[in-house]
């Protein structure tokens, strides 16, 4: 936090601008080497790094689509590792960032948690995937994919204002969906927020930001008053509580019409309308009396939804709905006066779902590991 920045650099008696230029070279230069900041004394530049960290971890793999969909593996020194995704449209380069190593919620159709969470991202990490992504863009020579035209409303890369075109490109909004449940890493998805926002850092509006919770009722509850009107999303994908907990054992935590509740709160407090996020699963979920139940419940609050179709994962048995199938799920939903759209499948010639590059590498390095044995 640029508060915590000034603080250091007023202790060791640096006067107070040098904040700012430290600020500037890592937020908006992405500079990382002291060796680089070139306003700075060389005395000056050889003592930052006794004071300061600045992006700690590597890019180990980095995977790109024909859609203009990149993913990268970021590896820390401590062995901590996590997956981001930036999805271009248009103008608009969403980040998909991640909050934990793995996932506790296990949900039965994702990769991210088939191994556990090993652990809580720090607020710095969730950070860093941001200042990563936009090293990756300004170097590569980034040009858009698609156009506005094919936006719908209740896409993640839609929930926010339009951006301004940023020559070179740059991350324009983030999505809490990629590994981990933000919720249950607060306190650290909280900075990492307030470092986006903040005018001195990414600078990143809060209605450009987007925080995807399977459902914690007390986080929810507390997210209204952080007086940021951030968009909420509930990871919701089924539309009754037998079925739900089949697929998110996580729900055995907390009931349903709880979390309806803090999610109903949450739009009192914010006035964010909150989006329903509903993977399709073919034949699980995907029925039309599934769709009638959704609608049901959309009548009881504020709400969008946002169809997902599944991206298949290796060695899990559930399948991607055929085209017919999600259709007849939209039209019921939108004859009962629900505001439903289908999320455009993106980056799946690079296994782009939540946690699938992680489980691969860690895959091959085992095999590798046996090959030299």
């Amino acid at each position: 936090m640029p508060n915590e920045v000034d603080s250091a650099v007023a202790k060791i008696g640096w006067p107070k601008f040098r904040g700012r230029q430290l600020r500037d070279w890592a937020y908006t230069k992405l500079v990382a080497d002291p060796a680089g900041m070139t306003n700075l004394r060389k005395i000056d530049q050889d003592r930052i790094p006794t004071i300061f960290r600045f992006a700690t971890g590597t890019i180990a793999k980095e995977q790109r689509s024909e859609d203009g969909t990149i993913k990268l593996l970021i590896i820390w020194p401590d062995g901590t590792n996590a997956e981001t995704v930036m999805i271009p449209d248009g103008d608009r380069r969403t980040a998909c960032v991640s909050s934990q190593v793995g996932c506790p919620v296990g949900c039965k159709f994702c990769a991210s948690g088939l191994e556990g969470v090993k652990g809580n991202l720090s607020a710095a990490q969730i950070v860093e995937q941001i200042w990563q992504m936009n090293v990756v863009l300004k170097g590569s020579g980034f040009k858009a994919q698609g156009s506005g035209s094919e936006r719908h409303p209740s896409d993640e890369s839609s929930l926010n204002p339009e951006p301004r075109t940023l020559n070179p490109p740059r991350i324009t909004n983030v999505v809490f969906m990629g590994m981990g449940e933000p919720m249950s890493n607060y306190n650290h998805v909280m900075q990492a927020v307030r470092v986006m926002h903040d005018p001195q850092c990414f600078n990143l509006g809060a209605r450009r930001i987007t925080i995807s919770t399977v459902g914690v009722p007390p986080k929810i509850r507390q997210l209204a008053g952080e007086a940021l009107p951030l968009n909420l999303a509930l990871s919701l994908h089924a539309p009754n509580e037998p079925l739900r907990k089949q697929l998110i054992p996580w729900a055995e935590h907390f009931a349903l019409p709880e979390i309806l509740d803090a999610c109903r709160y949450y739009f009192d407090q914010t006035g964010r309308e909150i989006t329903l996020e509903y993977i399709l699963l073919s034949g699980v979920n995907d029925r039309p009396e599934h769709a009638r139940e959704l609608a049901r419940l959309c009548k009881t609050m504020r709400a969008n939804v946002n169809l997902i179709r599944y991206n298949e994962v290796e060695s899990l048995p559930f399948k991607r709905p055929v085209s017919n199938d999600v259709m007849v799920f939209q039209e019921t939903l939108r004859k009962a006066g629900v505001n439903a759209h289908v999320r455009k499948s993106r980056g799946r010639d690079i296994d782009a779902a939540c946690g699938q590059l992680r489980r691969k590498e860690a895959r091959e390095s085992l095999v590798q590991i046996g090959d030299k044995r």
